[in-house]
């Protein structure tokens, strides 16, 4: 069960890893905040767009779902770098 739960849940966990260091690469300015702050914000958001996808396509693993956890995990490391205010 537990194996289950985590392997539902790695792509955000993933997704979330790979955006704090995009961001932290992009966004050299630095944050407000600590990247075990955003990635747990970002890995956050993710399990929510994945659970919203079991939900409303009644299955796991669908592309239109994790296209939606790219965006939403990229927003939100946007956000939290303030990436308007960038270059």
């Amino acid at each position: 069960m537990v194996l289950h739960l985590l392997f539902f849940f790695l792509p955000a966990l993933a997704l979330a890893a790979s955006s704090v260091l995009y961001g932290a690469w992009r966004f050299r300015n630095g944050t407000f905040l600590p990247w075990t702050r955003r990635w747990a914000l970002n890995a956050a958001a993710g399990a929510l767009v994945l659970l919203a996808g079991l939900v409303v396509f009644d299955n796991d693993g669908k592309i239109a779902t994790y296209a939606a956890l790219v965006v939403v995990s990229a927003t939100v490391e946007w956000v939290l770098q303030k990436g308007w205010r960038a270059r």
